[in-house]
Formats: structure tokens, sequence, C-alpha cells
């Protein structure tokens, strides 16, 4: 009997060339930071975001997947990043960094702003084919983590969970937080079937991941 949720299966040969060649490192760049709604560029081109808790890893991942190292940056201050920060994927595609969530120094004020546009972003825009809600997997689902997954089924933008870190935990530790994910992601329809377990530092499932949003159409 299969798990509900199992890991995304390696890419065969044809579709991970696919997703080299997207993200060679002379694809992508920085495009702009959006504060509000009229800020966002025209969704002439499809789109996939990446939200997560403050610390999860965006950064680094965005980085990994587009082999440039300081395109996407990382902060030492959670929750710093407080734009919609879009990134350039040759001209067929923007990758979305999404303010992390469950910053616990930000200002209440700041946080309803970017709770606000949040919403508006994932409601509005017809053009995002994929969401991908990074999880720790140090630490699994969180209740902030569910708060965005809600929003993402209400929004009826699909999601696709990717584990962080993975090369941070021992193999029955990663397995039981594997099983507490799955059980969380049971109770979300815009949840999409497969998870990717990555690790940035040490390379593991961006070759998935870029399959993956290769194949997105």
């Amino acid at each position: 009997m299969q798990l509900p949720f199992p890991l995304v299966e390696d890419p065969d040969s044809i579709a991970s060339e696919r997703g080299r060649k997207l993200f060679d490192g002379s694809n992508s760049d920085f495009l702009k930071g959006v504060v509000a709604m009229d800020g966002l560029p025209e969704g002439d081109r499809l789109e996939v975001c990446f939200a997560g808790r403050s610390n999860v890893g965006k950064s680094s991942l965005i980085n990994a997947l587009t082999g440039r190292k300081g395109l996407a940056r990382a902060s030492n201050t959670p929750g710093r990043t407080q734009e919609i920060n879009f990134f350039t994927l040759t001209d067929s595609h923007y990758l979305v960094d999404l303010p992390g969530y469950g910053y616990a120094n930000a200002p209440i004020p700041v946080v309803e702003k970017w709770q606000r546009l949040l919403k508006r972003y994932l409601s509005g825009r017809v053009n995002l084919r994929r969401a991908f809600v990074l999880i720790d997997t140090r630490h699994g689902v969180k209740a902030v983590d569910e708060e965005i997954m809600s929003l993402l089924d209400s929004s009826a933008v699909t999601f696709q969970v990717v584990m962080t870190k993975a090369d941070k935990v021992k193999d029955k530790d990663r397995e039981k937080i594997l099983n507490q994910v799955r059980e969380k992601l049971s109770k979300h329809p815009a949840a999409y079937p497969e998870m990717v377990l990555t690790s940035s530092e040490k390379g593991d499932g961006i070759a998935t991941l870029r399959a993956i949003i290769a194949g997105l159409d």
C-alpha cells in the first residue's frame, strides 16, 4: 500500500535536462520587489511562488535552483524581507519569493499588511501555476504553516510541499517528521499529492524540483 503524499521520484533524463536548461544560471535575474498589488509585473508568463516560515531556507533554495549563490538574499533577521520578490527565468517564467511568515519580532501592523498583500496576491494572480510551501525537515508542519495552507485552499491555488534542510535530520527521525507532514496535508484539498525532499547545501532534490517547474504548463 502506497503512503499518501509520497516523495516525488527522481526525474528521467529528459525531464532532468529540461529542468537544467530552464534553470541555467544565465537565465535568471532579480526583477523587482513589490509592496502593493499595483506594483505587480504583468502576468504574461507562467509563475510559481515559494512560501515558508522565516528561516526555513527559501533564499537558499532559490539560489540553489538557479545556480546563482547571491540571487535571493538570505537575511540573518527572520521576517526582514517585507516584499514579494520577483525573479525572471528566461522570458517564460517568474519565480516569486513571498515574505516569510511566523516572524516573532515584526510589529503587528506590519504583519497585518503583509498578510493582506499575500491574500490579494494569491487570490488574484491568474498566471500562478503552483505554490511551493517549504517545511523545515527538522520541525515538520507548525500552526503558521497550516494557516498558509488554508489560505491556499481558499484561494484555489495548488500547493506542493518542499521539505528543506533534509541533510540536518537522521533517516529514522526524518520518516517520523514526513508522516506528521502527510497527516497534516490530508486535511488540505489544494495540496498536491507528492512531496519533494531537498537540501540546498548538499544539492539533494534540486534537479527534481527544477524538473517539476519546467514541466508545468
